[in-house]
């Protein structure tokens, strides 16, 4: 039977998108399931592995059932993943433990711990990242710490996408959008760290092999074909972290294609040659899906999260009317934001519920809503928060234009720039025009499949994505809004340094104990 499909996987944080390509790069199918995020204590976050494995099985069942496509026409199975977590997993890939994912912050010893050992410019210059407990590094020696028998059992610590790889095919590999996740990979010779692994007293055993994002790294297991519902020996090409996959789904497969991704987090990245190093280390660099390329980032901690956390907090009555009228609930929120002019009355809102990334790097940076008075309405908090997340996006592309030369407009993807108000306040803060590409939530499974497409030939080259994903509307920056944002960017800056004494003030320290499954 003819292979004309890949099927594409992308393991998010709210859940695993599932899309459906042919080999004209058609959409065909897709489709969703959710898992659950437990947060046990501040600061931390963990997935169970086994909920991503029932999530892989079911959407591929349904994407072949409600197709019609046969399992013997699909070419290869090529993923996705949520980056810069831990997830230790036996012989079989079996998981030991619940996933650390990449919010969790708890391991600020242990980068304490590296960083007094190895220095955190060292590291930066080595793996194109500064040491952090975001990475997957610290999360592996956290349970080292304080899970020492999980520790002892662990065959490798995965990045999530390359642990169900493991349990779909036996091999345990990963690739270098994700190794570079890891605070562990050295951007310029490909490779693990030697001198990181001695710092750290890792176990190089410990972790996966490296193969490229295009490689086909092994086959359906005849043990698993009956879960996942695909036969035996359908190839499997490791793909990539979703941050690369989103470049491909935004066709930034070339040097100076610059994008920003709005989902629960947010990054704007380009494409370049060789890694960018920021003298303040306020930016990052991942390796490529795309052979010989690279990803200049920066990427913060809640955007989507944050808004989702308005809407469950400030919006009962918007989800309430919402639910009645079988509307969506963030048009309604929208709408209402819409009401409250730019500058939203002078409230700003600092998007720090999570702690921060790219380019503060404070995990004990909290959220805050600065200015509330009596005068103000939920729609100027509702507004609020979409300004301030687009204020520290602002932050983050005038620290990578300085680094890379000055980005005159940026793709957009995913599920926050959907939203019109949202895009147009992201024009205004930024002062670029913004194209949204036709494809925005599923950019990402996009960017997974058409690596696969690629890996097993059934596209030529990574220059399908552009045909794939093409350009939709523009959306320019209003100049009489800019001014008011400029003045306000200056106050946001001005109030997250003023606060910093107080976060580190009133930091929650993690506790040491951990939580199986």
């Amino acid at each position: 039977m003819t292979k004309n499909y890949v099927l594409a996987h992308d393991l998010g944080t709210t859940g695993n998108k599932a899309t459906l390509y042919d080999r004209d790069g058609v959409l065909i199918a897709s489709a969703f399931y959710e898992y659950d995020t437990a947060f046990e204590h501040s600061g931390w976050a963990e997935q169970n592995p086994h909920d991503w494995w029932t999530a892989i099985c079911v959407s591929t069942r349904k994407l072949l059932s409600e197709s019609g496509v046969d399992g013997r026409e699909i070419a290869c199975l090529s993923f996705s993943g949520q980056m810069q977590g831990a997830v230790a997993v036996d012989e079989r890939g079996y998981p030991l433990h619940n996933a650390l994912i990449w919010m969790d912050q708890r391991a600020v010893e242990q980068t304490y711990g590296l960083e007094s050992r190895i220095g955190t410019e060292k590291v930066y210059r080595i793996t194109g990242h500064r040491l952090s407990q975001s990475y997957s590094l610290s999360k592996i020696l956290w349970m080292r710490d304080h899970e020492p028998d999980v520790y002892a059992q662990a065959h490798k610590f995965l990045c999530p996408k390359d642990a169900i790889v493991a349990r779909l095919t036996g091999e345990f590999v990963t690739e270098p959008s994700d190794a570079s996740g890891m605070n562990l990979y050295d951007l310029e010779h490909g490779a693990w760290s030697d001198a990181i692994l001695a710092a750290a007293r890792l176990d190089v055993n410990k972790l996966p092999k490296i193969a490229r994002s295009v490689d086909v790294v092994g086959h359906v297991l005849q043990s698993v074909a009956d879960d996942i519902g695909l036969p035996a020996g359908t190839p499997v090409v490791i793909g990539g972290g979703d941050g690369a996959c989103a470049s491909v789904g935004a066709a930034s497969t070339r040097e100076g294609v610059a994008y920003s991704y709005i989902g629960s987090s947010a990054w704007i990245a380009t494409a370049s040659a060789a890694p960018v190093y920021d003298d303040e280390m306020r930016t990052m660099t991942f390796g490529h899906v795309v052979p010989g390329l690279f990803i200049p980032i920066g990427t913060m901690q809640t955007a989507g999260a944050a808004y989702q956390w308005t809407r469950d907090q400030l919006a009962g009555e918007e989800s309430a009317s919402a639910e009645q009228l079988e509307l969506n609930v963030y048009d309604l929120m929208n709408n209402m934001a819409a009401t409250s002019p730019a500058g939203a009355n002078r409230l700003l809102f600092l998007p720090y519920l999570m702690g921060e990334r790219a380019p503060r790097w404070n995990p004990d940076a909290r959220a805050a809503f600065l200015g509330l008075s009596i005068r103000h309405t939920r729609a100027d908090m509702l507004r609020a928060v979409m300004e301030g997340v687009a204020l520290n996006m602002r932050v983050i592309l005038d620290a990578l234009s300085q680094q890379t030369g000055r980005i005159d407009s940026l793709r957009l993807i995913g599920g926050g720039s959907t939203a019109r108000l949202w895009t147009q306040i992201m024009a205004d803060v930024y002062g670029i025009p913004l194209t949204r590409l036709t494809i925005l939530e599923e950019a990402t499974s996009m960017g997974a499949a058409v690596i696969g497409g690629v890996g097993v030939g059934l596209y030529p080259d990574f220059s399908i994505a552009e045909r794939m994903n093409p350009v939709g509307e523009t959306t320019s920056p209003n100049p009489a809004n800019r001014l008011i944002y400029d003045e306000l960017y200056d106050l946001f800056e001005s109030a997250y340094h003023a606060l910093e004494p107080v976060y580190q003030k009133s930091a929650v320290k993690p506790l040491p104990s951990g939580i199986g499954i």
